[in-house]
């Protein structure tokens, strides 16, 4: 079995094919498109290939060491001008084509009048183990 994170993004990838922002999402269409992917979810708890997920507020900062002594450095929060992570899903897979077949259909969630998203999303693999440098 091999992990691998599935990230959804407000922006910051190219346009789905029902470009449409959550925004302007009626509360029907906002609870259909939850119901998938909880529905989504619940199938892999089944399966056993579900670890976890969480969807994201759009609020954030990027934080970093501000040396000895001093607090960290803020940048942030500018979500209007940075790619932003809606959520995340980990899934515990056999292969990487069964990674890209789950992330394909969880592409496929609802969105504005009931019609498929179709959005991209982000397929990263755990790293297993650690690199190694050879001379």
């Amino acid at each position: 079995m091999a992990k691998y994170l599935l990230l959804k993004h407000y922006r910051g990838v190219p346009a789905s094919v029902n470009d449409v922002p959550m925004d302007r999402w009626t509360p029907e269409e906002i609870t259909a498109h939850v119901g998938y992917m909880n529905d989504f979810a619940e199938r892999l708890r089944q399966s056993g290939e579900f670890v976890d997920a969480q969807a994201l507020a759009p609020e954030g900062a990027w934080v970093r060491y501000g040396g000895e002594g001093r607090p960290p450095v803020t940048d942030g929060p500018f979500a209007e001008t940075k790619d932003l992570i809606a959520g995340w899903m980990v899934i515990d897979v056999d292969s990487y084509d069964r990674a890209v077949e789950l992330a394909g259909e969880l592409s496929a969630a609802p969105g504005a009048g009931g019609e498929p998203i179709h959005e991209w999303l982000e397929l990263r693999p755990f790293l297993t183990e650690p690199p190694t440098v050879t001379e």
